[in-house]
């Protein structure tokens, strides 16, 4: 991995976090995401499973976590099992994590290679009544593709039939979502390189560039400061583009007069960052532009505003729609009457500003959290609104990145160029 190596604290804070929320005399097999074949011999760009990572610090493949908190020999009450390496997987793959280093990036003591796994798995698993096993629910996830985790759930079911099973992503909606200093300082550093991803992009901008050679350059800068990569696939959307929400051709020619809207994120060991900008091509607005982009603005700001610990979901997003029915109001975009007509179910607003407001970040961009627990200390959450005009070929996102504190709300992308004045200004610097 790039990113400089973590310490072990972390992992052994969380595992300790749901050792404590597991029932007594419970076993749980937390495993790492499989690999998957891309074409001919070749494989995706591994990702490793956002939980086991949580608790492990284990970037690596072929690697699964025993947990036994109640298990009378404390030996055995936190196992790990790592793909065993030698000097052909060197050759031909680099050399893989060895025991002691993976003792020294978990904080865990008892560490084997993976064929030692089901021994060691029998000798424990009949003094457990409950087994947690786990599952991807995010409830964003709609994929129907069967993943190499569903073979291993399915395996264990069926070699202990009479175990009581449990789910343990329940614990992780809750745990995750609520980061510590150390997971907040990772999800900075994320910030940071973005930052300066986007103020490289600043000055790169002009008429005629395509929306290619500008995800190079941010790439580029991502890259040179250790992210592993893109966070998510970006968004580099000019003109009528940057009206589709999820747009990532990055195809097309920036022109002269037109907005070019960038959704990009740098991902640093794992923590995600994830900020929206729209910026003028020739490096200057025109009135209406900047009219939609300051509407936009105050939208943002007065959204933030409302990120505090006990902040109900849904009356968040109830409360910031009534502030962008306004903007878009003054924008000549609705009438009093659009508003005062609008069916409740699909607001007035939705034909305009069709996206949620904010979702959880973390480990994974829409990170693992419940949308029916009110907001708590230690959330991050994007706070993004948007305006999108078709018949203007007009898009606007502003989107930043703010951790809920005891204190009120702090912008971890604060220091992002984000007025329109500034933009204008370095553009031209």
């Amino acid at each position: 991995m790039k990113y400089l190596t973590l310490s072990d604290n972390i992992f052994t804070h969380n595992r300790k976090n749901l050792c404590n929320n597991l029932i007594n005399n419970s076993l749980c097999i937390i495993k790492s995401n499989s690999e998957y074949l891309k074409s001919g011999d070749q494989s995706f760009v591994f990702k490793q499973n956002a939980d086991l990572f949580y608790l492990t610090g284990i970037d690596q493949e072929d690697t699964i976590l025993l947990l036994f908190p109640s298990f009378s020999n404390p030996i055995y009450r936190e196992v790990l099992f790592i793909k065993p390496t030698n000097s052909q997987i060197a050759q031909w793959e680099g050399n893989k994590l060895s025991l002691i280093e993976a003792q020294n990036q978990s904080g865990i003591k008892n560490v084997h290679w993976l064929s030692e796994f089901d021994n060691i798995l029998s000798s424990l698993v009949f003094y457990s009544d409950y087994i947690y096993l786990n599952t991807n629910e995010n409830d964003r996830n709609s994929s129907s593709v069967i993943d190499g985790n569903s073979f291993f759930i399915n395996e264990i079911k069926k070699r202990y039939p009479l175990h009581h099973f449990l789910r343990v992503a329940p614990l992780f909606k809750q745990l995750r979502a609520v980061k510590s200093p150390a997971e907040v300082d990772l999800i900075k550093i994320a910030c940071g390189i973005t930052k300066n991803a986007f103020n490289r992009v600043l000055k790169f901008v002009k008429p005629n560039v395509t929306e290619y050679e500008i995800e190079a350059e941010v790439i580029y800068e991502f890259i040179k400061q250790r992210a592993t990569g893109h966070a998510y696939t970006p968004i580099i959307a000019s003109g009528k583009n940057a009206c589709i929400l999820h747009y990532n051709d990055n195809n097309q020619i920036c022109a002269d007069g037109d907005i070019v809207l960038f959704d990009f994120g740098a991902e640093y060991a794992n923590y995600n960052a994830d900020m929206s900008r729209a910026i003028p091509v020739n490096g200057k607005f025109t009135q209406r532009q900047k009219a939609v982009y300051n509407a936009v603005l105050h939208v943002m700001k007065e959204a933030k505003q409302m990120l505090l610990p006990g902040t109900v979901w849904n009356d968040y997003h109830d409360e910031v729609g009534k502030i962008m029915t306004a903007e878009l109001v003054k924008l000549n975009l609705l009438s009093k009457h659009d508003v005062a007509k609008q069916d409740p179910k699909m607001p007035a607003y939705k034909k305009y500003f069709m996206h949620g407001t904010s979702h959880h970040l973390g480990l994974d961009v829409h990170d693992l959290a419940s949308r029916y627990q009110a907001f708590a200390v230690g959330n991050v959450l994007t706070c993004e609104p948007g305006i999108y005009i078709k018949e203007e070929n007009l898009g606007i996102r502003l989107e930043n990145n703010i951790l809920i504190t005891a204190n009120g709300p702090v912008d971890l992308m604060a220091d992002i160029p984000i007025e329109a004045d500034e933009i204008e200004q370095l553009m031209h610097s």
